[in-house]
């Protein structure tokens, strides 16, 4: 199908003549009547596109030109034009100008052009599928990447939790929120390399819902707080007086601001000035983030928005994985606007700015609701028996030793099929389950679980975050889903839910 060649042709025997002198060269092709029919056979897949350029005339090239316009990034359509004898005419000049990777075969065409031409289209094709393979393997890599890097994660903020309620001293303190800072940060990493492999496969759609400018900056500042407190930066804040309310992804909203926020901190050296200012304009917020730091030469404002592209500072090695601003400008476009960045030059700071036409209204708008604290666990949560399970040892043992802190009769299972015999010999009120365990994975444990027992709670922990996995949780009979590494607050009060 994808190797085949499209023929869409003035009349159906030069058609037919056309399709035999390709099949005579082993190649496969099909001809096409009709502007829908070519779109529909487009959309199937084909390796090349024979056209003559008096089928593309005028207005008729029109959805043509539409559906090249909209290939992936990985492809480029090959199109052959057969033209007449003579100078190019109007026809042709468009078809060169709008349809992207053009050849063009002179009338009349004799077998080994079309042929040679033909094979060159398929070639060139070929090429493209092998950049689409490779970038799925990319994304698949990514994901996987992600999924690898949050099951160590686990134990680790897991075994500072334990450490902070058996050793509350001080100083025992401060390296405890070191480490803690450190995994939180490992983490946003790891779920902006995973955002890329979804915008880049498609697979993020934008929640949009009420939300207002006020809780956006509260809500980035969080997250960027401790990249500006670690270098002692000045920050100042400003804010349109009165509340303005806006119809935007809220999560990816603020990941853009608070991106821009931890850029700022990470080229400006230490006591530097940074300000965050947010204005409204008819239906536009712009978010302004502005630093006294490095700055940019003029170079490296045109790329510093591409995926894994850092500003170079001469003298000092390249830090981080150039991701955060690639983020913030394809979640800008995606909320239909924009972003932008100005500097002086080197050492004369720089200045971001964040454009998102989403305003609604002023006055009276509401934030969205503030989850409510992590609740201690009360007296009948003490008495419940909690069923661990995860294939990752340190994970298992060391959430094991948090839940008995707290109170919990545990116990741990490392597989999925170690759970089925546990449950059935003594059932838990709630099982916390991995999902890619050996011999059997979670979701068919507890598949399994739901046949065979009724009035457990089922909570997957685990590595893989995507929207197809948080589905396919709910499917096996999952009651709730974290992404390791879970926030342990979060996870008490559902437990105690």
């Amino acid at each position: 199908m994808e190797r085949r060649i499209l023929i869409y042709v003035g009349t159906t025997q030069d058609g037919v003549l056309a399709s035999q002198v390709l099949q005579s060269a082993g190649l496969v092709s099909q001809v096409v009547v009709g502007m829908q029919s070519l779109l529909a056979e487009l959309a199937r897949g084909c390796g090349a596109l024979l056209v003559a350029e008096e089928v593309i005339a005028g207005s008729a090239m029109q959805p043509l030109k539409v559906f090249i316009g909209l290939q992936p990034a990985w492809s480029d359509l090959p199109v052959l034009v057969l033209t007449l004898r003579g100078s190019p005419s109007v026809e042709v000049q468009r078809a060169v100008e709008s349809l992207g990777n053009v050849t063009l075969i002179e009338r009349p065409v004799r077998t080994i052009g079309l042929v040679s031409a033909a094979r060159s289209a398929l070639r060139a094709r070929d090429r493209q599928y092998q950049v689409r393979l490779a970038d799925q393997r990319k994304d698949e890599f990514l994901a996987t990447l992600a999924h690898e890097l949050r099951n160590p994660l686990a134990p680790i903020r897991t075994s500072m939790s334990i450490l902070r309620r058996l050793a509350p001293a001080a100083n025992v303190a401060r390296i405890v929120d070191v480490v803690d800072r450190q995994v939180v940060h490992l983490t946003r990493l790891v779920d902006d390399l995973l955002d890329v492999a979804r915008i880049s496969t498609g697979k993020v759609a934008l929640q949009a819902r009420r939300t207002t400018v006020r809780s956006v900056l509260t809500h980035a500042l969080e997250i960027s707080g401790s990249a500006i407190q670690d270098k002692a930066h000045t920050l100042k804040v400003e804010q349109p007086e009165g509340e303005f309310a806006l119809n935007a992804d809220h999560a990816r909203v603020v990941q853009s601001v608070a991106n821009l926020l931890v850029n700022a901190a990470k080229f400006t050296p230490e006591h530097g000035e940074i300000e965050l200012a947010a204005e409204v304009q008819g239906d536009t917020v712009r978010f302004r983030v502005k630093d006294n730091g490095r700055g940019l030469q003029e170079q490296s404002k045109g790329r510093i928005f591409e995926l894994f592209a850092q500003a170079t500072v001469p003298g000092e090695p390249a830090s981080g994985l150039g991701i955060g601003l690639n983020l913030a400008k394809r979640f800008a476009e995606m909320h239909g606007g924009s972003i932008s960045v100005s500097s002086d030059g080197p050492d004369r700071g720089s200045e971001f700015v964040l454009s998102l036409p989403v305003v609604l209204t002023s006055d009276g708008a509401e934030a969205p609701a503030t989850p409510p604290p992590a609740a201690a666990p009360q007296a009948h949560g003490a008495a419940r028996k909690i069923l661990v399970v995860d294939d990752n040892v340190d994970a298992a043992d060391t959430l094991e030793a948090l839940l008995s802190i707290e109170g919990f009769s545990v116990a741990v299972a490392y597989d999925g099929e170690a759970a089925l015999a546990a449950v059935r010999s003594d059932p838990p009120a709630i099982v916390l389950m991995d999902i890619g365990m050996p011999r059997m994975d979670g979701y068919e444990a507890a598949r399994r679980i739901r046949q065979e027992t009724e009035g457990i709670r089922l909570i997957a922990l685990t590595g893989w975050g995507q929207d197809l996995d948080r589905h396919k949780a709910e499917a096996a009979g999952f009651n709730t889903h974290f992404v390791k590494p879970v926030d342990l607050e979060q996870l008490l009060s559902t437990i105690n839910e």
